[in-house]
């Protein structure tokens, strides 16, 4: 048995600050009360890369654990509010459809509503799949309000938002909360690790101001270096890249022009895609490519012809494999956000992945032990959650008619995970879509993408026809009738946030 065993940590190094850092520090200060100490290692003199800007509802979660006041965390972090991600071109050149968050519809008792809707849709007897889905709905007319409880019954209850914000904000106000909470920020560069003779366990931290950082639990959070996971442990890496090409963005923020739209733009261009993302104060925006398809001046060039407004910096260059390391949790290391792994940030999953593994330190916390089924478990439960995103995402580039660049026949040709080919099959045929345990999208999310970019099923469930075709109809016509009149009495974006959560200019 091992000797620390049942023997309770002491001290928690995270190493490295930005989002994932001071984003770990704050989950872990809520949850753990100041029963342990936590301290975070950081040189202001590294920057960060801070791409992950858009964000998925599961955010709200964390936020509520931290007791964080929503409009303050808006005005914080220049945040707006996000009902979805529109993508332009991914099907085929003028193509245009939303992932919406939220549901679609209204239940039905013997099947799933998109069932009902496919069926007359097939038949030509009911318009696009976008009308009944007031987050769609909304977006197309930039309207917003966060959901009323007090509508039960109401579209208006069901809204669904997540949040545009500015990571070095949120890194900062997460740091403040932090540090209010007892978390010891120390300034240094790493020069050494110190493995503990044995069992390779990183022992201490030597920085190159002579201080001498010692922990029990290290939680790497250095970004794609991986200085503790990958350098110092060698844990190795899982290279997705045969899927995923795209291994290169550009980053530049513009200014903002036109109104202020409550969703995030992914639009695709010849050899990648473009994002766009409205903050408070500004646009975020980035070109996402492969450089084998395309240079770097070229892909600069492609980004900066597309903007709103006049850009506020030099592109900024980011070099990354799509993948995640083999184990994210190796003895005494876990790493968590671009440390243990990379998936392009399409569906705005950056963030989420670093929220999971901070639930996930939390449902495995350790003691000095470290038990290995534990960590195993840990490790299996983050790779379920890399490669079901990985698949989504994989699917938006599989599943394109595009003809107009060799990008796109090469991602169309390539052969994908017999999961995601399992997933189109089974839609292909009576569009049927299951939910795989507690993988993040759900088949709200699958249906969006397969049938906005061009996926038609052969049929659809045979028991919707249970219910005559005039009763489906009505029942079709209803809810797009009801979700139009709620989105008109709705605020526009802007109003909304000049109302609730007005951020002070940007200094």
């Amino acid at each position: 048995m091992d000797k620390h065993a049942n023997s309770p940590l002491q001290t928690i190094v995270i190493v490295g600050g930005g989002t994932s850092g001071w984003m770990t520090a704050a989950g872990l200060a809520k949850v753990l009360q100041g029963r342990f100490k936590i301290r975070l290692v950081e040189s202001d003199d590294i920057g960060t890369i801070g791409v992950g800007e858009a964000t998925i509802p599961m955010i709200r979660r964390f936020n509520q654990t931290l007791e964080l006041d929503e409009d303050e965390f808006m005005r914080e972090t220049q945040a707006t509010f996000k009902l979805g991600i529109e993508f332009v071109n991914w099907g085929k050149l003028g193509d245009r459809y939303m992932h919406a968050f939220g549901a679609y519809g209204q239940a039905l008792w013997t099947t799933e509503f998109h069932q009902y809707w496919l069926k007359m849709w097939l038949a030509g007897k009911a318009p696009d799949l976008e009308r009944y889905s007031i987050n769609r709905m909304a977006c197309k007319a930039n309207k917003f309000m966060r959901a009323d409880a007090s509508l039960p019954n109401s579209p208006l209850s069901e809204i669904t938002h997540a949040f545009h914000f500015d990571a070095s904000l949120y890194a900062r106000y997460l740091r403040k909360y932090s540090e209010q909470r007892g978390v010891v920020r120390t300034e240094g560069k790493i020069a050494r690790t110190v493995l503990r003779a044995g069992d390779g366990f990183v022992e201490a931290l030597e920085l190159e101001n002579g201080i001498r950082v010692e922990g029990d639990l290290f939680i790497d959070c250095s970004g794609f270096r991986g200085l503790l996971i990958e350098e110092a442990l060698g844990t190795g890496f899982e290279d997705w890249s045969h899927w995923l090409p795209c291994n290169r963005a550009l980053a530049v923020p513009c200014e903002n022009a036109g109104e202020l739209t409550p969703y995030t733009r992914s639009t695709a261009h010849s050899a990648g895609w473009q994002w766009r993302i409205p903050l408070q104060s500004r646009i975020g925006n980035g070109h996402v490519y492969c450089s084998d398809f395309i240079s770097d001046d070229e892909a600069a060039a492609v980004l900066l012809g597309n903007l709103d407004g006049k850009a506020g910096a030099e592109p900024r260059p980011i070099r990354f494999t799509a993948g995640k390391r083999k184990k994210m949790w190796n003895r005494n290391v876990i790493a968590v956000g671009l440390a243990s792994g990379f998936l392009e940030p399409l569906e705005s999953t950056s963030i989420h992945l670093v929220q999971a593994a901070i639930d996930k330190i939390v449902t495995f916390f350790p003691d000095r032990g470290f038990s290995q089924p534990d960590v195993d478990e840990f490790n299996t439960q983050m790779d379920f959650e890399y490669t079901r995103i990985r698949d989504f995402i994989i699917l938006h580039y599989k599943l394109n008619h595009r003809d107009d660049s060799p990008f796109w026949r090469r991602c169309r040709e390539m052969a994908v995970p017999e999961s995601l080919t399992q997933r189109m099959e089974l839609y292909r045929r009576h569009g049927r879509i299951f939910r795989e345990g507690l993988e993040l999208f759900t088949p709200v999310g699958w249906l969006q993408v397969m049938h906005g970019q061009g996926l038609k099923p052969e049929g659809y469930h045979p028991l919707v026809d249970v219910y005559g075709e005039q009763e489906v109809l009505d029942f079709l016509q209803s809810i797009e009738s009801v979700i139009g009149k709620c989105v008109d009495v709705m605020p526009t974006h802007a109003e909304y946030i000049a109302q609730h959560c007005s951020a002070q200019p940007a200094r």
